[in-house]
């Protein structure tokens, strides 16, 4: 069992450290089927009946009182003997969920902060891999990306930054609770209103585009996507294989749709893999077509894995990191294939301020480009952190659900240097903790707040929220159907990635759950939950 979310003071420069490196590798495998898969995720760009709005829930959230603009100052942490008595609160045993019987010299500490991240890669690989037939390696198994798969309808800011709300709810353990905290920005602006795009598209062409389906799909879907761009947006092809090379430089589509056209019609598939390749060339040709007032990305559409060239994480990711911070230029990094690089293109799109999905089917293809590529072009927040101030007159323990890599010192909630999480708009962003009150708690529980830089300013803004214990008093499952979303996407990562959460019912009870607030809410994500928890169910027997 890992430790609570209370940083030692002896750890900070290691904390410090760790916030900067923000996240692990995790080993993954050699990926098939590339190709149409990433025929499927440009074809779903290309789709124009993409209405609706961006929240893509029906779950709703609770809602806390505001205060502010800035953070309540942080609790005072207790005072405690430097070697603590076994069984206080101090206690190594007492402030793990699952007590590991090993003491701790260092008293509790009842901050809580972290880097906000709108990923969700881990829970669409879960999906694909459990139909597959196979159960995740647990390693892939991020929380707080199965919890951010589903959006919630908590309240929306005018302009740029956030609201923050929290609720909480009995956990089904004695004496445990969940408390939820909700960020959200506002939607995105109307098309015609938002700046114009500056896309490099950098596909993988290795050779099993060959194949009937694949690049002669990716080549008329291009072909599309063509028509649909507006005059002023710029589009660039870059291709990698065994090498890389600009097929389009960076072209304005007004006047321009005949090159991009021809570009298109001249793709061919090749051999193998040379992702470093592929990411130098397409940040080359981002950075030479690079437009003022324009919003500049790189759109990486792989399995991940490098098997040729450049091999080495560190070197890949040493390419990317002036282009980010001399043109602000930014990555989607969108994950295929039946095996995939999960722990590089995670860390790629960190280094490049950006964030990471994955796709498996058309469908997902359609939301990833009509929903989550629409809300990247724009920012509504830089630098973004959270922090979560527990009051230690009522909280005993506490455990941050996930966000195992994005975590920040606390002394760093307030440095605009250190690295946080850039958000567009329509986003919401949920973090979910696993509290224990003190017995007869009453009163105040914790204060949370987030903190983030003007996209266009970079002045920097707070907004808080607070939650009283009176707040937890309802069972989880009787709660509103935002948080159930919450609890049961948290109890279902837990149960993959074999760790231990308070109140946990078997996979036969969760998928119940999920198949009542699937009905409840007449939502198809929350259908399509409930049967991956119902298939992982049946891989583990």
């Amino acid at each position: 069992m890992r430790p609570d979310s209370e940083h030692r003071a002896g750890d900070r420069d290691r904390t410090r450290a760790s916030a900067r490196a923000r996240r692990r590798p995790r080993a993954r495998t050699r990926a098939r089927a590339v190709g149409l898969l990433a025929a499927a995720l440009v074809g779903g760009l290309l789709v124009t009946g993409c209405g609706g709005g961006s929240d893509g829930s029906s779950a709703d959230g609770g809602k806390a009182r505001r205060t502010g603009p800035l953070p309540a100052p942080a609790p005072a942490r207790p005072s405690a003997p430097s070697t603590p008595a076994p069984g206080t609160e101090a206690d190594g045993e007492q402030r793990d969920i699952a007590p590991t019987g090993t003491p701790s010299p260092t008293p509790a500490d009842y901050l809580s902060t972290f880097a906000l991240d709108v990923d969700t890669a881990s829970y669409g690989y879960a999906r694909r891999t459990l139909a597959d037939g196979r159960l995740p390696d647990p390693k892939t198994v991020r929380p707080e990306e199965f919890i951010n798969s589903f959006r919630q309808d908590y309240p929306r800011p005018e302009g740029n930054g956030f609201s923050v709300t929290a609720d909480g709810a009995r956990a089904g353990e004695e004496g445990w609770s969940f408390l939820r905290v909700g960020l959200a920005t506002g939607p995105a602006a109307p098309a015609s209103e938002r700046p114009p795009a500056a896309l490099t598209f950098v596909i993988d062409v290795s050779g099993s585009m060959s194949e009937t389906g694949r690049l002669d799909l990716v080549k008329q879907s291009l072909g599309v996507m063509t028509d649909q761009l507006r005059p002023d947006d710029s589009l660039a092809l870059v291709t990698f294989s065994d090498t890389a090379e600009t097929v389009l430089p960076m072209t304005r589509v007004g006047g321009g749709r005949g090159r991009v056209h021809d570009a298109i019609d001249s793709l061919e598939p090749l051999s193998s893999t040379n992702l470093d390749a592929g990411v130098r060339t397409g940040y080359d040709t981002a950075v030479e077509g690079a437009r003022p007032g324009a919003t500049n990305r790189v759109v990486l559409l792989s399995d991940a894995l490098a098997n040729t060239g450049e091999t080495d994480a560190d070197a890949i990711l040493d390419r990317i990191s002036d282009a980010r911070r001399e043109h602000g230029i930014t990555l989607f990094g969108v994950g295929v294939g039946s095996e995939y690089g999960d722990a590089l293109m995670e860390r790629l799109a960190d280094k490049g301020d950006g964030h990471t999905t994955y796709v498996s089917t058309p469908e997902e293809a359609r939301k990833v480009f009509c929903d989550e590529l629409p809300q990247n072009i724009e920012l509504r927040a830089r630098e973004a952190k959270a922090q979560v101030a527990f009051d230690p007159q009522t909280v005993q323990r506490f455990r941050l659900i996930g966000y195992d890599d994005r975590r920040v010192a606390d002394d760093d909630y307030r440095d605009d240097r250190v690295d946080g999480g850039e958000v567009g708009p329509g986003h919401t962003v949920t973090a979910l903790y696993a509290i224990r009150l003190r017995p007869g708690a009453s009163g105040h529980v914790a204060t949370a707040g987030v903190r983030w830089l003007d996209p266009d300013t970079r002045a920097p803004h707070e907004e808080t929220t607070q939650i009283e214990a009176s707040a937890l008093d309802t069972d989880v499952w009787r709660s509103n159907h935002g948080l159930q979303l919450t609890a049961t996407a948290a109890y279902f990562a837990d149960a993959l990635s074999q760790r231990a959460l308070p109140g946990a019912p078997t996979l036969p009870q969760l998928a119940s759950r999920a198949d009542k607030l699937a009905r409840a809410t007449e939502d198809k994500d929350v259908r399509q939950l409930a049967e991956a928890i119902r298939r992982a169910d049946e891989l583990r027997i």
